[in-house]
């Protein structure tokens, strides 16, 4: 039996076959160029993860989207994709990579890590994800090789992109900020994300950091009381 996909029409479910993935290229182990961008790619995940940890979402860095199947993939640095999960076998080809017709919608958020100035980010690209209808596209310079903003974003307002000035996603709930620290045993400044208020939403091991800091307060409050939980 040939699987396949239902396709409203004029209030109608019209049922289509599944396009053949058997010939798309879903890794080619181009190797990536620098040690920043993946670091990053990693931050944003990591935050994601443990921070909506009750939200239904998938968050992926160099996975390719396949929008059209007559068309290449496109290959954010990172992705945001909300109420769906990861498939259940990941080594299936139809589950390599995001196959928008297998998900059912296009990703809310893309983002492009700017590490040269041939990488088409605010043409090319740009344009791809307005045609895929991804609500917010986001342009992360750190190097400034675009221009003078280290960070852009785009959101789409009827068929177009519109570059706004906020920072918080408001589709998505989501804010992001540039914080200077340290991630990976390397200082240096980061894209993260954070809530509306701009407080920054944490990684793995900030939070266990930060419950251990409480911890230790707690025994200390209670040593004064003449409790000692050691």
């Amino acid at each position: 039996m040939v699987a396949q996909i239902q396709i409203p029409t004029n209030n109608e479910v019209e049922f289509i076959p599944k396009p053949d993935v058997s010939n798309l290229i879903t890794e080619d182990d181009t190797p990536v160029d620098n040690f920043g961008s993946p670091k990053q790619q990693r931050f944003l995940t990591n935050i994601l993860y443990n921070a909506r940890k009750e939200q239904v979402f998938l968050a992926d860095a160099n996975v390719g989207i396949y929008y059209n199947i007559g068309q290449p993939p496109i290959v954010p640095d990172f992705f945001l994709s909300l109420d769906v999960t990861t498939p259940p076998n990941l080594w299936e080809k139809n589950h390599r990579c995001y196959l928008v017709w297998e998900f059912g919608k296009t990703p809310e958020v893309a983002i492009e890590i700017v590490s040269n100035k041939v990488g088409g980010e605010l043409d090319e690209k740009l344009k791809i994800y307005q045609n895929m209808r991804v609500i917010y596209y986001v342009v992360y310079d750190p190097q400034k090789y675009l221009g003078e903003k280290v960070l852009r974003i785009f959101k789409l307002t009827g068929i177009n992109y519109q570059e706004i000035s906020e920072t918080w996603l408001e589709g998505v709930n989501l804010g992001l900020t540039l914080w200077e620290g340290e991630f990976e045993n390397f200082n240096g400044v980061w894209l993260r994300w954070c809530d509306e208020n701009g407080n920054l939403l944490l990684t793995g091991d900030e939070s266990a950091q930060k419950a251990e800091k409480e911890l230790q307060e707690l025994k200390e409050q209670l040593r004064q009381q003449g409790i000692n939980l050691d």
